[in-house]
C-alpha cells in the first residue's frame, strides 16, 4: 500500500463516473472508472465502490466529487444536476456516513477552475474564466482567487443561455441553450442532422450506425478531411465563439481557459472560434480581449480541483 496520505477525486460526467487518486503536488497517481450510473442510489454506490477499492492500495484521507449541477449554499446539497439523478439530496452526509471520511462536494467547474487556478492554465489571472466543454457547459469565475458563485451558490451557467429561441429541447427543461449547439453532445446532433446533406464515411455512419458516432469519432473525421465532420467541427467553433463573445460582454476578463474533454481536440476549432470571438463583443475593435488556452491539466482539472480542495484548502464565498 502507499502509505503517503492522498484524496480521491471523483469528476461525475454524463458518461463516465471517474474517481482518481491525488498527491499533494496534483498528480494523479491512480484512478478507477465505471459507466455513470442512472440512479442516485447507484451514482451514491458507484462512489463508495471506487472509494473502497482505491483504499485497499493508498492511504486515503477525504474525498472530494465535482458535480454538474447546483448545490446549497453549504456545498452539501445537489439541488438539481441536469445530466445526474441527484434532486435535492443531501450526497455529502449519504457518502460520509458510508465511508467515514470527510467529503467536499464542489461544482464541477469550479472544481476545475480551481484546479487550473493552483496547478494549470490560471496560475496568477485575477479576473479570469473557465469555460468547459463536455457532455454538456460548465463555467467559473474567479476573480482575485475566489471563486464567484452568485446570491445563491448557482453561477455561472454559461451551458443554459438561450441562443436560439424555441430551438433543440435540452435536458434542463429549456430549449436553444448554448450547450445543445456546443458540447460533445451537440456536435454529435449536428452532424446527425446534416447527415442526409452530406456523401461521405461520417454521413454513412449517421445513417446507417447511429450509435457509433460520438463526438470523438466527429473530430476524427474532421482531422481526415470529411466533409460532414468539417462542417459539424465548424459550427461547433461558431457557436464557441458566440459564447466566449458572451463571457467577454458580461466578465471582461483578461483569460478565458477552455476545459473538458472535448477541449483535448481544440487544435480542430479554436483557431475559428477565436476568430468568431473577437468580432462578438461590442465596441469589438476598440477594446482588448481575453486570451483563451486550453487547460493545461486536461479533462482531469476537475478531479484534481475537487481533491485539492477536499485535501484542506479552502474557497471563501464569492
Amino acid at each position: 500500500m502507499n502509505t503517503g496520505s492522498v484524496t480521491i477525486g471523483f469528476d461525475i460526467g454524463g458518461t463516465n463516473l471517474r474517481g482518481g487518486v491525488v498527491d499533494a503536488h496534483g498528480h494523479i497517481i491512480d484512478m478507477h472508472a465505471i459507466p455513470t450510473p442512472r440512479t442516485a442510489e447507484g451514482l451514491e454506490q458507484g462512489i463508495i465502490s471506487i472509494t473502497q477499492k482505491l483504499q485497499r492500495e493508498h492511504n486515503v484521507q477525504a474525498i472530494g466529487v465535482a458535480v454538474a449541477g447546483f448545490l446549497d449554499a453549504e456545498c452539501s446539497t445537489v439541488r438539481f444536476a441536469p445530466h445526474l439523478p441527484w434532486r435535492d439530496r443531501n450526497v455529502k452526509q449519504v457518502l460520509e456516513a458510508a465511508l467515514d471520511m470527510p467529503v467536499t462536494l464542489e461544482h464541477d467547474a469550479n472544481s476545475a477552475a480551481w484546479g487550473e487556478y493552483i496547478f494549470g492554465a490560471a496560475r496568477g489571472a485575477r479576473i479570469w474564466s473557465l469555460f468547459s466543454l463536455g457532455t454538456g457547459i460548465g463555467g467559473a469565475i474567479m476573480i482575485d482567487g475566489t471563486l464567484f458563485r452568485g446570491a445563491y451558490g448557482t453561477a455561472p451557467e454559461y451551458g443554459h443561455l438561450q441562443v436560439v429561441p424555441n430551438g433543440r429541447p435540452c435536458a434542463c427543461g429549456k430549449t436553444g441553450c448554448l450547450e445543445r449547439y456546443c458540447s460533445g453532445t451537440a456536435l454529435v446532433t449536428t452532424a446527425m442532422e446534416n447527415a442526409s446533406n452530406f456523401d461521405s464515411p461520417l454521413a454513412q455512419t449517421c445513417m446507417r450506425a447511429p450509435g457509433q458516432v460520438t463526438g470523438h469519432t466527429i473530430f476524427d473525421a474532421a482531422e481526415a478531411g470529411d466533409p460532414l465532420g468539417v462542417h459539424a467541427v465548424g459550427e461547433f467553433a461558431d457557436w464557441l465563439g458566440l459564447g466566449l463573445g458572451i463571457v467577454g460582454d458580461v466578465i471582461d476578463p483578461e483569460l478565458i481557459v477552455l476545459s473538458g474533454g472535448v477541449s483535448t481536440r481544440s487544435e480542430l476549432y479554436l483557431s475559428r472560434a477565436y476568430e468568431r470571438y473577437l468580432r462578438t463583443p461590442v465596441g469589438s475593435a476598440h477594446r482588448p480581449h481575453a486570451s483563451v488556452k486550453t487547460a493545461k491539466l486536461g479533462a482531469e482539472a476537475g478531479m484534481i480541483g475537487v481533491a485539492h480542495l477536499a485535501a484542506g484548502t479552502r474557497v471563501h464565498e464569492g
